[in-house]
């Protein structure tokens, strides 16, 4: 084991096993049922989360950690040894303030700890895939430098595609326009969204039904990784069948080295509704 040490946060949707073998540490956001609030993981499993949505009279809202929260956590590392250099990675600024409470945090604490800020520019399990293969690498006694520059690497390298199953929660959350969401609901267009190079959801492509979206997002993985080894990532609302289908067609068709597949927790689950399916891909190590 090495001195660096990862922090994330909960909408990276790492599976808690994942989470205790690699060590790290998970920040949570919070989710907001009227005048209830639960910690994304903690107090709310995704499960108790998508029964909870089904009698909500409303979509519930979402707020990321406090710098407070995220002082805590990096002041404890460092506490535990003062040679420990901490990678603070979190979803993408242009989603959430949660890169911002991090970064007010690591500023706040000044020669206290030695963190560095990150924004993935990405959600869900495409955070994940970053911060599990850094985890790894770091817990193999890779420097800060060493990680650092792999984490480049990964960031330019890690694709995300998906698909919901309705645009309701994307346009209610302000994701999309309001006009995109009635048309695609007339006319069962099922959009490929995917996030920009900024960190922001954007439609990919329009297809009309699932199986053509699927195809679709397996060229495209084709064309930007072909047979290069690669670290694979499903992440769903309550499609826990159709996820593992899916993984078993990708480990056919590519050269998949690790997979995980992983359920979208309740913070991004209130943005994208159930039925999404989320897939990630980034090269990986032999």
């Amino acid at each position: 084991m090495g001195n660096v040490k990862v922090v994330t946060d909960s909408t990276a949707d790492i599976p808690k096993s994942m989470q205790e073998e690699l060590g790290l540490t998970v920040v949570p956001l919070k989710v907001h049922f009227g005048q209830e609030t639960f910690e994304d993981g903690v107090d709310l499993t995704s499960a108790q989360f998508y029964e909870k949505l089904k009698s909500a009279g409303e979509i519930p809202t979402t707020s990321q950690p406090t710098p407070h929260q995220f002082e805590v956590e990096y002041r404890r590392l460092a506490e535990e040894n003062p040679e420990n250099e901490i990678i603070s990675i979190h979803l993408s600024s242009k989603l959430s303030g949660t890169f911002q409470s991090a970064y007010i945090a690591s500023q706040t604490l000044g020669d206290d700890a030695s963190v560095t800020v990150v924004d993935s520019k990405k959600a869900s399990y495409a955070i994940g895939v970053i911060v599990v293969e850094i985890a790894q690498l770091a817990n193999k006694g890779a420097t800060k430098e060493e990680c650092m520059k792999r984490l480049d690497t990964l960031l330019n390298d890690t694709s995300v595609f998906f698909m919901v199953d309705t645009l309701e929660y994307l346009e209610k959350n302000g994701r999309i326009g309001k006009a995109s969401a009635v048309l695609g609901s007339l006319l069962k267009i099922k959009p490929i969204l995917s996030l920009n190079d900024d960190g922001e959801v954007f439609p990919f492509e329009k297809v009309r039904g699932q199986k053509k979206a699927v195809s679709r997002i397996i060229q495209e993985f084709e064309s930007r990784y072909g047979k290069n080894p690669v670290h694979v990532g499903i992440s769903h609302a309550q499609a826990n069948e159709e996820a593992e289908s899916l993984m078993d067609k990708l480990k056919e068709q590519f050269n998949v080295k690790q997979s995980v597949i992983t359920d979208i927790g309740p913070v991004i689950g209130t943005h994208v509704g159930p039925g999404t399916i989320s897939i990630t891909f980034t090269s990986t190590a032999e």
